[in-house]
């Protein structure tokens, strides 16, 4: 490489991740809309349950076919861009295969390579097949379409043009190896166990036509992977980042356990407590905005929710086993987890145009995105969030918007409303005054 190479390299380098930084940043912004929840309690159970789920994928195997794929995709993508080290430093310097001095090692290690480079393709072809040939259902449902789910397309094939870049890079850095002694600075260094088998499609052509498209496969494939990177904001991909930490804030109380609200708590402490005085509590600023009862828009919901939102995967395990989708209702949990992400995408896009703050624009997530009728159809069973790979809870959103339509809206539905007005009125779900509470057994 050039010196005009290198500095093209570098400014390749700071725009691409310069741009990267910009859509952390903005990601971050819109997740900490999200109202205050503690999640840094147990740290040690956190970090056990991210290296389960995560990096280890232990939700993933319970499909063995998907998982076996996926585990696959996901050792290729964090081992095979170890290279990338390499390849920055061999760009920035001008130097050519800098690890060559670690021998069998090196040796080793671009083998692996290899194999999973070829490896990926094969699981990105099965991918691709499950979602355009046998066209599994929870890839044809009517909640993933458009965008959705063209993306889960585009990121098949962004795999396989870096995996093929990859192995022709190597491929050529090969046939100018063997080339008899020696060709400019393509030492021998290497074991290809894959790219030794392209590698005869460049016989024929001069040593220098080999070099150009070497240099050609190089620049492709660390600008393919800079655009990767920069794709996976607009992509359900994002979840390759967000896993992590979202596995790390997960709820660890036992799945069907409910958080009380506070306000609410306090005020039932007051009617049980004769001696209690109401007016101890600490002064109130009569100009604040009174406290919500649940959540109608995104703003509302809490931080690790919205961080939900983003690091879905889109992957409808979710929808899959959901009792109330399979018996043909309108509820999707993985259409929650969508009109989430893009009601908060909207509301950051509103923030950008209005130079940091939030102009009101007449839409909230409760009914411009999600309809009360998706919330009630929803029996509260855990299905999904006992299916999702990556720990997010549609449920806890669909449990907050359903506290708003009934302690701030009372627009619960008529079965809903007649059962709280006999609890209020009966002491009981059902019509009977309290002298007659126990004639609910005798109802058969």
């Amino acid at each position: 490489m050039s010196y005009l190479d290198n500095i093209l390299f570098a400014i390749l380098l700071i725009f691409g991740f310069g741009y990267f930084y910009g859509s952390v940043k903005k990601i971050r912004r819109n997740i900490n809309l999200g109202t205050a929840v503690n999640r840094y309690d147990n740290p040690k159970a956190r970090w056990a349950n991210m290296a389960m789920i995560a990096l280890g994928q232990s939700r993933m195997i319970k499909r063995p076919i998907a998982g076996l794929l996926h585990v696959i995709v996901y050792l290729g993508f964090i081992i095979i861009n170890i290279e990338l080290l390499e390849i920055i430093i061999d760009g920035l310097f001008g130097t050519h295969r800098i690890f060559a001095f670690l021998g069998t090692t090196y040796d080793v290690l671009i083998a692996s390579f290899e194999i999973l480079a070829a490896l990926v393709l094969i699981a990105v072809f099965a991918f691709w097949s499950r979602r355009n040939v046998i066209k599994l259902k929870r890839f044809v449902s009517s909640d993933l379409k458009g965008w959705p789910k063209n993306d889960g397309n585009y990121i098949l094939y962004f795999e396989v043009v870096l995996m093929t870049l990859f192995l022709l890079m190597n491929a050529s850095d090969l046939h100018l190896q063997n080339v008899p002694g020696g060709f400019s600075h393509y030492i021998k260094a290497g074991f290809f166990p894959v790219s030794q088998f392209i590698e005869p499609i460049f016989n024929g052509l001069s040593n220098e036509l080999v070099m150009v498209l070497y240099e050609v496969f190089w620049w492709l494939h660390i600008a393919g992977i800079l655009i990767f990177m920069n794709y996976l904001y607009f992509s359900k991909h994002l979840h390759i980042l967000l896993a992590f930490p979202n596995t790390y804030f997960a709820d660890l109380h036992p799945q069907g356990q409910f958080d009380n609200l506070e306000s609410v708590t306090k005020e039932v402490k007051l009617m049980m407590d004769p001696s209690a005085d109401p007016f101890a509590a600490a002064p109130v600023d009569e100009n604040a905005a009174p406290a919500k009862f649940g959540a109608s828009d995104v703003q509302d919901l809490n931080w690790v929710q919205l961080l939900n939102a983003y690091t879905c995967t889109e992957c409808g395990r979710c929808t899959s086993v959901c009792p109330a989708n399979i018996t043909g209702k309108k509820l999707s949990p993985r259409k929650i987890m969508m009109d989430t992400r893009d009601r908060l995408e909207e509301v950051g896009k509103n923030i950008d145009v209005n130079k940091g703050i939030f102009v009101p624009d007449n839409k909230s997530l409760l009914n411009d995105y999600i309809t009360p009728e998706e919330l009630w159809a929803c029996t509260s069973c855990n299905a999904c969030v006992e299916e999702c790979p990556v720990n997010i809870s549609p449920l806890s959103i669909i449990m907050d918007m359903r506290r708003y339509l009934v302690m701030e809206q009372s627009a619960a539905p008529m079965p809903v409303n007649a059962m709280m007005s006999n609890i209020e009125n009966n002491g009981a779900p059902w019509q009977y005054n309290q002298q007659d509470r126990l004639n609910w057994k005798n109802e058969n």
